[in-house]
């Protein structure tokens, strides 16, 4: 390579990728230390890859590689820790943010109810709690993003699994991140989930094309988008959003860009506008906000992330209702 085009930037992107692929390797050849819940039939292991992102998996303790296995990437929401994002059943005393997601429970459900699969979630935390701050703070973060879940995707090569990209909130920013930094979706990323997490969204950075290409080229691929009108909230009398700064205008905005590839059947009623195409494999499903609340996280907790995974499936909306009662409620943990 011409030393002129050798920048600052490539060294730190080439330093980086040996470093990760060093910490990989260490990963993929000392298998985790699991520990069993036998309750629910899990196992937990834990690992830091780079040292400032803290990773927790959970999988089935019988996995039978005949089944296909999903790995769905869950990034944090900005504030929040692992433990509140898998939940428990609330005492008195506990932080309210144990009661407001519970991925844990929903993954629970999602296994009884999706038996021909293996699903396999894992929890990804920087230590400063913010995906956003922490891709700021790291110029390389595509390369580490690819890191990352290359590493995940290399602890259970012998399942030759699926990834699923999705997480809430600021969550949103690690998709994205993984989207910047290639020029095509592998076809091994499945779906892409937008639990109202789709803040990053930009028109500029060829995002809808690159998400139109791999819908296009590969028939087992989904998008689902779940938001609300955060445009019209006030919280103390105040706005929370700019006018463009939200999930709902960055949804609309996602819609119509890929309304430039894809032919949508739309269907709105007093609670939801809906777009769909490709068969129920791409849809948007966003609440609409007469009364100016805030549904951030209630949209996860009543049923958002089962809904997010089984959006264009057979099993969508069987044995459960998107922003309905919890049907997760016998698999929260206790403790």
């Amino acid at each position: 390579m011409d030393e002129r085009h050798f920048s600052t930037k490539t060294l730190a992107c080439f330093l980086a990728k040996v470093i990760l692929a060093i910490i990989a390797y260490s990963q993929v050849n000392h298998p985790l230390n699991w520990t069993d819940n036998a309750q629910f039939q899990e196992q937990t292991g834990e690992m830091h890859i780079p040292a400032d992102v803290r990773i927790l998996i959970n999988r089935p303790i019988t996995m039978p590689t005949h089944k296909p296995t999903l790995i769905a990437l869950y990034t944090l929401p900005n504030g929040n820790s692992i433990e509140c994002t898998v939940g428990k059943q609330m005492r008195p005393g506990d932080d309210w943010h144990y009661d407001i997601q519970h991925i844990g429970a929903q993954t629970r459900w999602l296994r009884e109810i999706v038996k021909d699969k293996n699903l396999i979630v894992v929890y990804l935390q920087t230590d400063g709690k913010s995906w956003p701050a922490w891709r700021q703070a790291h110029p390389d973060n595509a390369v580490l993003i690819q890191a990352i879940v290359d590493t995940i995707r290399n602890l259970f090569a012998e399942y030759n699994p699926a990834i699923i990209l999705t997480g809430h909130s600021g969550g949103g920013s690690f998709t994205f991140g993984f989207l910047n930094g290639v020029n095509t979706i592998p076809a091994y990323v499945k779906r892409i989930a937008f639990l109202d997490s789709n803040y990053g969204y930009e028109s500029e950075l060829r995002h809808a094309e690159k998400l139109a290409n791999w819908l296009r080229n590969n028939n087992d691929t989904y998008l689902s988008v779940l938001a609300y009108d955060d445009s019209n909230v006030l919280y103390e009398g105040k706005p929370i959003v700019s006018p463009t700064g939200g999930t709902w205008y960055r949804s609309h905005l996602m819609q119509h860009d890929l309304a430039s590839y894809f032919s949508f059947q739309e269907n709105h009623d007093e609670q939801f506008e809906r777009y769909r195409a490709l068969n129920g494999r791409i849809q948007f499903l966003l609440k609409r906000n007469p009364d100016r609340l805030i549904w951030h996280t209630v949209q996860v907790e009543r049923n958002g992330f089962i809904q997010s995974l089984l959006s264009g499936t057979q099993y969508e909306g069987k044995g459960y209702i998107y922003f309905g009662e919890r049907v997760y409620q016998p698999f929260i943990r206790s403790e």
